[in-house]
This record gives structure tokens, C-alpha cells and sequence, in this order.
């Protein structure tokens, strides 16, 4: 059994057709096991009830965005090693700076690729094969 088979990705983006195409792109990895909050607040909701392996986070939505949702992850002892990968719509050097400062494991820019999409993945979890 590989990774893949039982990792559990939580896509937070606050755009539905970002959510569907990430998750899409997810399914042909072979990974089935994808659940979705729409912002910040309920990922982090998420996150304390039914913890997730991994979280790919847009970077701009409201309430949390993904910065502020990085943080809260990283501050919560059992979630503060979660892997954390931020999606966002701009090469924004400051943005990098400042989730690097935070503790993001890998950046993905939009549009995504499933090319990059597994490499990013597997730079953050290992191997999905």
C-alpha cells in the first residue's frame, strides 16, 4: 500500500472551481481521500476535530487567510507539524518571504499543473507511487 492510499489532503480555498480542479488534479495521483473547507476558520475547525495529513491552502480568502491559517496550524500542538503547502495567484516575493517565515512547506502558483502539483507533493510527503 502507498502513501497515496491513505493520505488525507484538505483543500482550502474559498473559490468552489479552484477546490474541484485541485481536487481533480488530486484524484489523478490516485489520492481519493479529500476533504475541503471554504476559509481559514473552518479549516482550522476542521483541522482540531478530523485532522488531515497534509493542507493545501489558497493564500487569499476571507476571514483567515492563508498566512493568518498557517499560523494558527503551526501554533496548535497537534496540527503544528502538519505539512502545508500555500497556493497562490501571484509571485509575491513578500508572500514567500513571510510563509517561509511561518513554517509553508512548498508553494504552488496558479494555474496548477499535475506535473508540478506531484512534484510539490512529493517534495512535502514523499513518493506517492
Amino acid at each position: 500500500m502507498s502513501i497515496k492510499d491513505h493520505l488525507k489532503v484538505l483543500i482550502v480555498d474559498d473559490h468552489r472551481t479552484s477546490r474541484m480542479l485541485i481536487r481533480d488534479a488530486l484524484e489523478q495521483l490516485g489520492i481519493k481521500n479529500i476533504v475541503f473547507a471554504t476559509d481559514g476558520e473552518e479549516a482550522l475547525r476542521t483541522m482540531m476535530t478530523a485532522p488531515c495529513h497534509i493542507i493545501i491552502s489558497d493564500f487569499n480568502m476571507p476571514k483567515l487567510d492563508g498566512i493568518q491559517l498557517l499560523k494558527a496550524i503551526r501554533a496548535y500542538g497537534p496540527t503544528k507539524k502538519t505539512p502545508f503547502i500555500i497556493l497562490t495567484g501571484k509571485g509575491d516575493r513578500e508572500l514567500v518571504q513571510q510563509a517561509a517565515q511561518c513554517g509553508v512547506n512548498n508553494f504552488l502558483a496558479k494555474p496548477i499543473t499535475l506535473p508540478v502539483l506531484k512534484k510539490t507533493m512529493e517534495a512535502v510527503v514523499g513518493p506517492l507511487q
